[in-house]
């Protein structure tokens, strides 16, 4: 008998019990998130059909609904051997309304933008673009969506791991009857990542079924939540600071703030963490903390290993812009390797979402006189020029409002370059800087604060930049890709090959204003002959060079330009170099594959994560200072030498997300690899023992200790493995941020995939003290 016949079989009272239980589910999720009477809620949970679009020629029909548990989207498929027809809200990016994709651009007429939304997933995961039957319906599906994402988002770290462990008791739960047997529990402990012999779960299970009933339900099940999440290591703490009858009074808390906490906190702070955290009103009214309120204080962002100073745009941001790391992005329209990967907006859009503030086009010669941006005799995709500044020009400010550098390597005829300047120019509007601001010939680039909202060009100049203020139009060269430019100076010519010569329609030349591609011919040259708006690339091995063997001329050379770093064109798999020497020789524009999602794109997520996630950090003094004699190689007294010794104890870690779904009895052995990242002396790795077959709350309770030269210059990575004998270890999660910008003290530390996006529940905990060394 076919499983629908079997469906249909099911008796009326068991389908009405099943709804009742979904009802239940639904509810009890959706008060979770405070939306349980919401009504884009309920109409999610009810679902419709949509149009699913991937081309003109296809273009099915599928219903769509939300699942009872209020963050999974189930949908109907043909595939008769499709394995999965869900997919999470957490695994969503972004939901965007109108025609704002590829597909919809090329394939869906433009009288049907209200109708269209797209799902835009983490990771590589296609995009998935839909149309509803009406304007109201799509609005209603974007709506709805943003609405559970954002309710997802704000749940607290304590409200998130409730979260999770409910829907793993709903999925262990396989009759639906809100109760749990022996067979179920041991399901449970798997699905939360878990794994412990059959005498432990049977000791568990009868320590939590008072009733002897066989099976666990309502308060039974509650215990075993408690005995399931109760922590330790935070009992530890909780009883060495308690002082005041077995509880933590105002003025214990004051102590623990100040003692371990190491903030500069009163007795004002310690009663506003009671009235905020403490959810026993007999205990706040006696001005006191219970160890359940302590824990939540523990797990709250307030706790978090970021020192919240660091969390908004603190920085001065009136400074020239090269004083600046600039977060920048390399073959910004490849989405996978750079010999046949696919190019698409999508690549441009998620780069400017996560703040990177220079994107690259490579921009040659199309058909129908439309230029196109692709990887220049390879097999990637190509892409229209104009579709691409499009994209920039809608996502450009919605993650910063500081400006975003446009780098041009440009291979077109004068006539195609003729329409790539009307695009920039049209579609940029006003927002284009095409002239110096001032009335005057700068002498210094213009701040971050200056250009909020701006977009600024980089590419090649036909003149100075004085031409803009008089009639002296004179052609001083033809010119060449600056890429294909770096890459003949460092096979030995000191001038491009003549064949490689294309020339520079002057309308695209006049918008390049404060950053004119230009040559280097080393740093005497620079000092003596080149404007600060000239700026030179270079691939990685000769900024490497540089960088080892002339570190303090080029830090000086980048007080004074701009210098874009760029990965080796050998690096066909869209790998990344170590961006931390470039940073460390002063280097703004450090250009990464942002595609790539590795340990060097971590360390750049981490640069930028403070001041907001703006793109823009400002350079330590000594690396603005023209008196600095700083080198990242050897060291010399002077005010770079601030040194410190991190301790770190790595305590614990909570909720490991499981690697294997597939595999059921998959369970992870986890262990912690402790980094610091900055110049040379600096750079060291520590990692702890592993954990056999426990992802849920694996405990180490070790400590490390780092000695740091340039903590300014320091980063502090911290990550987590699953050990194995056999085969290179599998990323679980990590965390990147600048050691000048943690938070003494007992802190949670929240994990990101190897895309960069947070692991929702999961974490680490960790003890940190950075101190100054004895005297």
């Amino acid at each position: 008998m076919s499983c629908w016949k079997k469906r249909q079989k099911r008796s009326s009272s068991e389908d009405l019990a099943r709804k009742q239980q979904s009802r239940k589910v639904f509810k009890e999720n959706g008060k979770q998130m405070g939306m349980d009477s919401d009504p884009d809620l309920h109409f999610l949970m009810v679902g419709g059909m949509l149009t699913k679009v991937r081309s003109h020629s296809w273009q099915k029909n599928r219903f769509y609904r939300l699942q009872e548990d209020c963050k999974t989207v189930w949908h109907e498929s043909n595939k008769i051997f499709k394995r999965k027809n869900t997919f999470s809200v957490n695994d969503i990016e972004s939901v965007r309304d109108g025609r704002r994709s590829e597909a919809f651009s090329k394939h869906i007429d433009p009288s049907e933008e209200d109708r269209c939304f797209s799902i835009v997933f983490k990771g590589r995961k296609k995009v998935l673009d839909l149309m509803a039957d009406n304007q109201e319906d799509a609005s209603q599906w974007v709506k709805g969506l943003e609405k559970i994402m954002s309710n997802m988002r704000n749940l607290s770290r304590t409200q998130q791991s409730e979260h999770w462990i409910i829907d793993c008791m709903h999925k262990a739960d396989k009759n639906k009857d809100n109760k749990m047997n022996l067979k179920e529990l041991k399901r449970f402990l798997r699905h939360v990542n878990i794994e412990v012999d059959d005498v432990y779960a049977e000791e568990l299970f009868k320590k939590c079924d008072h009733s002897n009933s066989g099976h666990l339900e309502d308060e039974e099940i509650k215990t075993f939540y408690e005995l399931l999440t109760h922590r330790e290591e935070i009992d530890v703490i909780y009883a060495k600071y308690a002082e005041t009858d077995g509880q933590l009074s105002a003025r214990d808390l004051l102590n623990f703030l100040l003692n371990e906490q190491r903030e500069k906190a009163s007795m004002s702070d310690a009663l506003r963490l009671i009235e905020k955290y403490e959810m026993d009103e007999t205990v706040k009214q006696n001005k006191h903390m219970s160890k359940d309120g302590f824990q939540m204080y523990l797990q709250h962002e307030d706790c978090d290993l970021l020192n919240p100073a660091c969390k908004n745009v603190y920085q001065d941001m009136t400074q020239p812009l090269n004083h600046y790391y600039i977060s920048s992005s390399h073959n910004t329209y490849l989405t996978k390797d750079q010999l046949k990967g696919p190019s698409s907006t999508e690549a441009y859009i998620r780069a400017l979402m996560k703040s990177c503030r220079c994107v690259e086009l490579d921009c040659w010669d199309g058909p129908d006189g439309e230029p196109v941006i692709y990887h220049g005799y390879t097999l990637t995709s190509k892409i229209l020029f104009r579709d691409a500044i499009e994209a920039i020009k809608d996502y450009a400010f919605k993650t910063s409002d500081y400006p975003v550098i446009l780098s041009l390597e440009n291979h077109c005829s004068v006539d195609q370059q003729k329409v790539m300047a009307q695009h920039i120019m049209s579609i940029l509007g006003d927002a284009l800087v095409s002239q110096p601001l001032g009335d005057f010939v700068p002498s210094n680039f213009p701040s971050p604060e200056e250009l909020k909202g701006k977009f600024l060009i980089k590419g090649k100049r036909l003149n100075k930049l004085d031409a803009a203020f008089s009639n002296n139009n004179t052609v001083l060269e033809d010119t060449v890709s600056e890429e294909d430019e770096a890459a003949e100076q460092e096979a030995g010519q000191s001038t491009p090959k003549k064949n490689s010569k294309i020339k520079l329609a002057s309308v695209l030349s006049d918008i390049v204003v404060y950053c004119k591609s230009v040559h280097f011919n080393g740093f005497e040259h620079a000092t003596e002959k080149l404007e600060f708006y000239e700026m030179s690339s270079f691939k990685e091995s000769k900024a490497f060079s540089l960088a080892e063997n002339s570190a303090t001329s080029f830090i000086h050379h980048n007080m004074d330009k701009l210098s874009r770093i760029y990965p080796g064109g050998s690096r066909t798999d869209s790998s990344n170099y170590n961006p931390v020497p470039m940073w460390n020789a002063g280097c703004q524009i450090v250009a990464l594959n942002f595609q790539t999602p590795q340990k060097e794109m971590h360390l750049n997520q981490g640069r930028f994560l403070p001041n907001g996630m703006c793109g823009y950090i400002l350079k330590p003094e000594f690396q603005r200072d023209p008196t600095s004699e700083f080198d990242p190689n050897d060291l010399t007294d002077g005010p770079w030498l601030r040194r410190k010794i991190l301790h770190i104890m790595v305590i614990s870690a909570q909720q490991l997300p499981k690697l294997n779904v597939d595999k059921k009895t998959s369970i992870v052995d986890p262990f912690v690899r402790v980094e610091v990242h900055g110049v040379q002396v600096d750079n060291a790795s520590k990692e702890t023992h592993y954990i056999t077959n426990n992802g849920f709350n694996p405990m180490w309770n070790e400590r490390f200790q780092f000695h740091i030269y340039v903590p300014e210059l320091a980063l502090l990575r911290l990550v987590v493995e699953d050990y194995d004998a056999a085969s290179a270890n599998d990323l679980i999660g990590q965390y990147c941020l600048p050691l000048n910008c943690i938070q003494n003290g007992y802190r949670h530390v929240p994990l990101l995939n190897k895309n960069g996006d947070v692991i929702s529940s999961a974490g680490l905990f960790v003890h940190i003290m950075l101190l100054d060394p004895p005297e």
